[in-house]
């Protein structure tokens, strides 16, 4: 059984850091919306951003295509598994939704002339759009809301129908743009499963190391018909679901190419419900190496040992995500409090120079690295550390702590 003293006190720190995270107005806003000239397709681009709470951070960037249908789900969804009661499902990241001008024109790779009865009277005569699209993307949006914003280097790109057509357009004749590529339901019937085929080629030709992506298949066939059935069938209301699981074999046929790849049917989802399971299903996929497990050894540490499987598992994390990682300042600060008050100084000294060595410029480190100096008499050490806290913020609960000890 785990320590229960720790146990309770981490689920107060963990609703209070949620609280410390509300919001201070009488309205709950969760992103702004941002815009930029265009000069690829000659038109005002509005996008939807959601940026996490912190200081110091930088954070991978989820670029979300159809971004006002599921610009809310998304940023939802990434909240709460990068806060799962300390035990991290995926990292904090910034969400950049999309919405749409021409959906047809943005999202689709080829023109067609004729108007298809699955489109529901949707017109193809600005179709073919998706170059210009990805140019976009790659040209202009990424290096705005990589001057505006706190990024880093990872980005991944989500797209559902239409927008998982796209997704696909961009992995198969893109692939540099993104790390991780969520694809739902992707329509890829589109202009005579053309891309399916070029797909295919790609899939068998190239290496994708490094690159991941998850496909997430609905159920869109009618009473009677199940997986096998729908293979052989030839009808034009199954061509939808047909298409996705061809791409589906082709990812399944050349499993040695390099890419971190599952793909998944889901029977009790329609093309309407698949987007969300299917986020949260490649998020888990995606960063499975993520968590730090704990176990009942680390609560009870005396040696330090904890915060030496704090650096390595974060120095794990940061080689597998291209960027430097680092726990959460709150969390480790915490558990160094934890440990200081349960007297077992050394592992809570360990973990108080954690967040020194993590986070330089934060005054709350040092004031708390002060503490643990306090805890143990050393008051030459304290003033040291509160001295460095006030070079950065001049706080007057440490300035009156710092004033305590000059005056003894």
């Amino acid at each position: 059984m785990k320590n229960p003293t720790f146990i309770a006190a981490f689920v107060l720190f963990f609703f209070a850091l949620c609280d410390s995270n509300a919001q201070t107005s009488n309205k709950v806003e969760i992103g702004t919306i941002d815009s930029l000239q265009s000069n690829i397709l000659g038109e005002q681009r509005k996008v939807w951003v959601y940026v996490p709470d912190g200081a110091n951070q930088k954070y991978p960037v989820v670029y979300l295509l159809d971004g006002d249908a599921h610009f809310y789900s998304v940023v939802g969804m990434i909240q709460q598994l990068s806060s799962v009661n300390g035990n991290t499902m995926c990292p904090k990241m910034i969400v950049v939704g999309i919405p749409n001008t021409d959906r047809t024109r943005d999202l689709t790779p080829t023109h067609i002339d004729a108007d298809l009865p699955m489109m529901d009277s949707i017109s193809s005569k600005t179709s073919g759009g998706g170059e210009n699209f990805i140019a976009f993307i790659e040209k202009e949006l990424m290096p705005h809301i990589e001057a505006k914003y706190p990024t880093a280097p990872y980005k991944m790109l989500i797209g559902h129908s239409f927008g998982g057509l796209a997704v696909m357009q961009t992995f198969t004749h893109h692939n540099h743009l993104f790390n991780s590529y969520i694809c739902i339901d992707p329509s890829m019937w589109w202009d005579k499963e053309k891309l399916l085929k070029q797909t295919e080629k790609v899939l068998a030709e190239k290496k994708f190391e490094g690159k991941s992506l998850y496909l997430g298949i609905a159920n869109t066939m009618e009473d009677g018909m199940d997986i096998k059935k729908v293979q052989k069938d030839t009808s034009f209301e199954t061509k939808h679901i047909r298409s996705i699981l061809a791409l589906q074999a082709a990812f399944e046929k050349n499993k040695k190419n390099g890419l971190n790849y599952r793909g998944k049917y889901y029977p009790d989802d329609t093309h309407s419900s698949a987007p969300l399971i299917t986020e949260y299903d490649a998020l888990r996929f995606f960063f499975d190496f993520l968590p730090l497990k704990f176990t009942m050894k680390d609560y009870v540490d005396s040696t330090g040992a904890l915060a030496e499987k704090y650096s390595n598992h974060y120095a794990n994390l940061s080689k597998k995500m291209g960027y430097t990682m680092k726990p959460d300042e709150m969390e480790v600060n915490y558990m160094g409090y934890d440990f200081m008050g349960r007297k077992l100084y050394k592992t809570a000294e360990s973990l108080f120079k954690l967040n020194v060595t993590y986070y330089p410029e934060s005054h709350n480190a040092y004031d708390s690295y002060g503490d643990y100096f306090i805890a143990i008499g050393d008051k030459a050490n304290a003033k040291i550390q509160f001295e460095k806290a006030l070079s950065i913020k001049d706080i007057p609960d440490t300035r009156k702590k710092l004033e305590g000890l000059r005056s003894k």
